[in-house]
Parts: C-alpha cells; sequence; structure tokens
C-alpha cells in the first residue's frame, strides 16, 4: 500500500491535468461545431472507450471500486464522508438502466450549459475556474435538499468562492457580468446536482457501468438535440477531430480510468484534493495553447475560488463538535 500511494497520487494528478486541459479542447471545438454535436461526438467517443474498459474488465473477471463520478467537462468524485449514501424504497432507483437515464439527463443538461458557456466565453482557464464552482455547491445543495449539517469551512469556502467569483467576472458593475459567465455558473449547480445524484442513487450500480450507462444518455440527448437545431456537421468533427478525440476519450475514457486506479491507493478526501487541481490546469492549458492573458484582479479572482473548493472538500472532525467520534 505503501509503495502504491505515489502511483496513484500520480494517476490523479494526470487525471487532473487530462480534464483540466480539456477545456481548451472545448474552445478549440467551438471554432467549427455546435455544443450540442459536439457533445455528441464527444461523449459517444467517451462510451466507446468505456465500453472497450468494460470489456477489458469482464475478461480478466475482476471488479473495480465502487465510485461516485462526474464525466461532463472533465469532473471529480465526491467522497462518502461528504456527502451521506441515501437508501431509498423506489425498486427503478437500483435498476442500472433507470439510474443511468436519470443521472445521464442531468449530466446532458450541465455539460450542455458548460459547452453554450465555453461557446460564449471563448476562455479555457476563466471556464474552468466557473466550472469548479460545483465543488463548493455540493455541500450547499446537500445542505438545503439533503439536510446535511456544513461547518465553518465550508461557510469560509461559500464565502472566498462569491469574492472570487467578484473579482472574475464583475469587473465595473454587476453590468459587466457576461452571459457566459450566468451560463456556467448554472452549468456548476447542475454538475453538484449530477453528483448528489449519483452519491444517492448510484450506491447501488456498478461505477463503471453506470458511468457507461449515462454517458450514451448523454449522447443520445445531445445527438437529438443537434438533429433537432440541425447542427449535425460531419465535415466539422472531421476537421475538429484531435479536440474531439482527446475530449472524448481522453477525457472520458484514459482520465476516468487513471481516477479509478488512482483511488484505490489514495484516501477520497486527499484524492479529491488532487483532482480539483483540474481548475488550475484549465488556466495553464489556456495559457500554453491559446495564448490566453487574464488581468490581475481576474488571477485574484481564480485564486480565491481555487481556496474556496480546497476549502470545502476539508472535513473537520464530528468530534470537534459533539465531544466524541461519530
Amino acid at each position: 500500500m505503501g509503495k502504491s500511494k505515489p502511483l496513484g497520487i500520480v494517476c490523479l494528478l494526470l487525471c487532473a491535468m487530462i480534464w483540466g486541459f480539456a477545456f481548451v479542447a472545448q474552445v478549440q471545438g467551438m471554432d467549427v461545431m455546435s455544443p450540442l454535436f459536439f457533445n455528441a461526438v464527444r461523449f459517444a467517443l467517451g462510451a466507446l472507450s468505456l465500453a472497450l474498459l468494460l470489456l477489458v474488465r469482464s475478461r480478466r473477471k475482476t471488479k473495480l471500486p465502487e465510485l461516485a463520478t462526474n464525466q461532463a467537462d472533465g469532473i471529480a468524485s465526491i467522497a462518502k464522508e461528504d456527502v451521506a449514501l441515501q437508501t431509498t424504497p423506489m425498486r427503478w432507483a437500483t435498476h442500472p438502466v433507470a439510474v443511468s437515464i436519470v443521472c445521464g439527463a442531468v449530466l446532458f443538461g450541465a455539460s450542455t450549459l458548460q459547452q453554450y458557456g465555453i461557446l460564449y466565453c471563448k476562455s479555457a482557464g476563466r471556464s474552468g475556474f466557473l466550472s469548479a464552482l460545483y465543488i463548493v455547491m455540493v455541500p450547499l445543495l446537500a445542505f438545503v435538499f439533503l439536510r446535511r449539517r456544513i461547518n465553518i469551512l465550508i461557510g469560509a469556502a461559500v464565502a472566498l468562492a462569491v469574492a472570487g467569483f467578484y473579482c472574475l467576472c464583475v469587473t465595473d458593475g454587476f453590468g459587466s457580468l457576461g452571459v457566459a459567465d450566468v451560463i456556467l455558473v448554472l452549468s456548476a449547480v447542475l454538475f453538484a446536482a449530477h453528483i448528489l445524484i449519483i452519491d444517492t442513487l448510484g450506491s447501488r450500480v456498478d461505477a463503471i457501468v453506470l458511468s457507461f450507462g449515462q454517458i450514451c444518455t448523454a449522447a443520445a440527448l445531445s445527438f437529438a438535440g443537434a438533429l433537432m437545431d440541425g447542427s449535425v456537421d460531419w465535415a466539422g468533427a472531421l476537421n475538429s477531430w484531435v479536440p474531439l478525440a482527446y475530449a472524448g476519450i481522453g477525457s472520458v475514457g484514459i482520465a476516468y480510468t487513471l481516477q479509478v486506479v488512482g483511488q484505490r491507493w489514495v484516501p477520497p478526501t486527499s484524492a479529491s484534493l488532487l483532482m480539483s487541481l483540474e481548475s488550475l490546469f484549465s488556466v495553464v492549458g489556456g495559457a500554453l495553447l491559446l495564448g490566453e492573458v487574464m488581468t490581475p484582479r481576474a488571477y485574484v479572482g481564480c485564486a480565491l475560488i481555487f481556496l474556496g473548493t480546497l476549502l470545502a472538500q476539508i472535513r473537520i472532525p464530528s468530534r470537534l463538535f459533539n465531544g466524541r467520534a461519530s
């Protein structure tokens, strides 16, 4: 275990880097494709890569850990101690197909909003940090809808995230707040809801099977949307095959595998902290590959949001509140 932990850390760091750089691919894909069609092809490629992973796993007859996952613009798993698993008497909630459809529908909504936000924002770094707000929103939504207790660190995390959002987006009064910023924040809310739904409904469903099912659902809904708005463009997909392959196979297939392997050897809280570096890598990727440069105020906003996401994942032992371990 001791020798395996460094390897697990490397796997999770690579996972965060792949997800962060995926924002660059998502920005590039918007040059020639619509958000719905980009996501349709991306999820289809991701489903194909996970199908291969399922095939390899079935041949080896090994069972990988049950982990809650968020696959859209690139996302991380939430530790069980962060959001307690819920039991439900509904029979459909234990059926892999039904759970996959529900989770896939929410993932479709979150990813579609995120991709439209990236289309209007045209910044990998800015999009990455606004999307990272989902980490702060998870405990807030859990408190509102699931009656989960939040601690003082969550309050501090929210305050830092709000301050960071203000510095990053509100540069000249609230009139400077762009449509892209609002859309990306709404996508973060849906990504947070997606995590809670997976944690609630997916506890009895195999993790990779659930991931494959929800990605297939998101791909089908994205294709349906692209057909409805007439944005199916296979020529554009061929011209953008590099960002599509990266966002689909790399961000979903390879990064997901690295996440599963890494979390076998790294404790959940440490794993979520490592994967939160995704937002940092989105800025690095935007600067290196797209030549993006932010204002000093915007960089301060990114730093505050990043600190908020870190605080949101730090756990305070319950014995500090009630004098005994829970």
